[in-house]
């Protein structure tokens, strides 16, 4: 009988190494990463969301989730998840809608690692805005994540000091399965 899947969320504020870890990870760990669904409706529409996309963002991520659990072994990595899509509603928004605030309620993931802004601020054509936004994102997820009490690993610094303290976490949580 096979074990259900490991459920990993990265989450950090843009242009905090999410997805530089999220393949990192995947590597290290013979799976797949689901990529943040987000970059690629930027990239395709070629503007950033409006209030209107952001249950569509939220949905395809997790859709995205659904398709690679097929693929994964043991641990399934996401670069993001619907919190993310919630915390930037309520920053450029003024709020999330009925339907988005459900869905990331009932998301769930075994372990959640969070990306810390210490890493350089670039710019990405229209996805990412500036610093200030950065540090205002990354705090309004950790506050959300206080909230809501879910427990998490901050990672700071380079991918490898990244890598050394989420490595043993995600093994630790794979071995109580």
């Amino acid at each position: 009988m096979k074990l259900p899947l490991l459920r990993v969320a990265i989450l950090g504020a843009e242009s905090s190494g999410k997805s530089t870890l999220a393949a990192a990870l995947a590597a290290h760990f013979d799976t797949v990463w689901v990529p943040e669904y987000l970059r690629e409706f930027v990239e395709t529409r070629g503007r950033v969301p409006v209030a209107d996309d952001q249950l569509l963002i939220a949905s395809t991520q997790l859709a995205r989730e659904d398709e690679a659990m097929v693929s994964a072994r043991d641990v399934l990595i996401c670069d993001t998840t619907p919190l993310i899509t919630v915390i930037y509603s309520r920053h450029y928004f003024a709020g999330e809608d009925a339907a988005l605030a459900a869905l990331a309620q009932a998301a769930h993931y075994d372990v959640t690692l969070v990306t810390a802004p210490d890493t350089p601020w670039v710019a990405d054509g229209l996805q990412r805005e500036s610093e200030a936004v950065r540090q205002l994102i990354y705090q309004g997820l950790l506050d959300e994540l206080a909230v809501r009490q879910i427990p998490y690993q901050l990672l700071q610094g380079s991918l490898d000091q990244r890598m050394a303290i989420a490595m043993p976490l995600i093994d630790a949580a794979l071995a109580r399965r």
